[in-house]
């Protein structure tokens, strides 16, 4: 036997045709056998009443044994040939009898209308019977009177109703089945087309896709659901390519560095102080290497999710400020002062905020003017808290602005090559810190001020 998942659709659906189909008629069948069985019933008790009123009539109106002939006539012309219809009476006299003995009729049972059930010898069906007692007459005692009708005619009759039904049941079941099967195959067909150009998709070709036209609704918001995907798939795709590009250039840097200063080390002898200096430089290129690395690992697991947050309720302007000491010294040398602009309470985990404010400061010292203020704007709204830094110097194009969170990225490609330890991941790492903080983020830029920022939700409000 085949198992289940090997059955196609069509015959599934076939299958389930065939099921419905099949109680369909067996409740309509069951509803037609009792509608019938209920008026064969009915109808025989009629006949029985018929006839028990007009032979007790007679037997009411004799009261002599002499007349009890006229009785024994009636009864034998109402009897027919076949016995389909017999009488009995009995009483207290022989005289005043008829059928021979007082016959055994069982107690009528419910859905018999009345009729009792009498077995007779060479009868497969038993008789219908009604009986009545007419009082004494004169001469005539009290006389129970009997009225049975064949019953096997009608029994009959039934089952061959029964067997009509059932014959009809099983055929009209498998052409119900065999149509069902044609239909779903009919009806399959554009899936099965679908099917087709699924597996005509290639690797090779990411822009293919699915053709929607001439399809049934639900196929055509399928075929549409696949074609978003296909597409979510291509630009991951596109991405993780660029990605590894991007990765492979960059890991590419430090290691010819480190390549390149080893063998000129080792082409001749060199004096303790030339080869430290070649340590040293060495060990610049393995942080830096560390760095991309650990950042790779960081994004990653943001991408995933799996980066467990340890919130708290604080005010952002004293993360701020004390990151603002930690660069310090960077902020001196470059001779810029740092500004906190309004206050603003959220939900955090301060290790993840500092690290974004870190990237974000770094970002903007790096392009802000020598000499020029940097300010840090805090605002509180409905949709939670927003961290904007603005810095003063050469503005950036809107072409820029739209790429400048995308990994390695860089605005002035010319950095590239001149010793620059920044690697083009930070802007991509406050993203991800703003995104696990249910936040977003956002660049502008004009008039020599750009400003460069994220937002925070608000799930909660903190306490006063």
């Amino acid at each position: 036997m085949r198992p289940f998942s090997d059955i196609s659709i069509a015959q599934r659906l076939a299958a389930m045709f065939a099921l419905a189909a099949l109680l369909v008629f067996t409740l309509v069948g069951a509803t037609l056998y009792q509608v019938l069985e209920n008026q064969i019933v009915r109808y025989q008790r009629a006949e029985l009443e018929t006839k028990l009123r007009s032979v007790a009539g007679s037997v009411a109106m004799c009261d002599t044994r002499a007349r009890w002939y006229k009785v024994q006539d009636k009864v034998e012309n109402l009897t027919s040939s076949d016995r389909s219809i017999r009488i009995w009476a009995w009483s207290g006299d022989a005289g005043f009898r008829i059928g021979g003995g007082e016959p055994d009729v069982d107690v009528p049972r419910k859905g018999d209308h009345g009729m009792g059930r009498l077995w007779l010898d060479g009868h497969s069906a038993p008789y219908r019977t009604l009986n009545e007692l007419i009082p004494a007459h004169g001469e005539r005692p009290a006389v129970r009177l009997w009225i049975g009708i064949d019953s096997w005619p009608y029994v009959s009759a039934l089952r061959s109703f029964v067997l009509a039904l059932v014959v009809l049941g099983v055929v009209g079941t498998a052409l119900v089945a065999l149509l069902g099967h044609w239909i779903a195959r009919v009806g399959l067909r554009p899936l099965q087309r679908l099917s087709s150009e699924a597996q005509a998709l290639s690797p090779s070709n990411l822009s293919q896709r699915l053709q929607p036209a001439q399809l049934p609704p639900e196929l055509g918001h399928l075929t549409g659901a696949f074609n978003g995907a296909l597409d979510r798939l291509e630009g991951a795709y596109t991405r993780l390519d660029a990605f590894n590009a991007d990765v492979a250039h960059e890991l590419r840097t430090p290691l010819t560095n480190l390549m390149g200063q080893t063998q000129v080390a080792l082409s001749r002898p060199r004096e303790a102080a030339q080869l430290e200096d070649v340590l040293q430089s060495n060990l610049e290129e393995l942080e830096r290497m560390r760095c991309i690395v650990n950042d790779m690992l960081f994004l990653s697991r943001a991408d995933q999710g799996d980066i467990a947050l340890d919130r708290v309720c604080v005010a952002l302007a004293g993360e701020v400020a004390k990151t603002g000491e930690f660069l310090e010294y960077l902020l001196e040398e470059a001779g810029m002062r740092l500004r906190i602009d309004g206050a603003a309470d959220a939900w955090i985990d301060t290790a993840l905020f500092r690290r974004a404010m870190t990237n974000l400061l770094h970002n903007a010292v790096q392009h802000a003017t020598p000499g020029s203020e940097i300010v840090v704007e805090l605002r509180n709204g409905g949709e939670g808290a927003r961290v904007a830094v603005r810095n003063h110097g050469s503005s950036v194009a809107s072409e820029h602005l739209e790429r400048m969170f995308d990994r390695f990225y860089r605005v002035d490609a010319a950095r590239e090559h001149r010793g620059e330890r920044h690697h083009g991941l930070g802007l991509s790492i406050v993203k991800a810190i703003a995104v696990l903080h249910g936040g977003e983020v956002f660049a502008s830029s004009g008039d020599g001020a750009t400003t460069v920022g994220f937002s925070l939700a608000a799930p909660a409000a903190c306490a006063a």
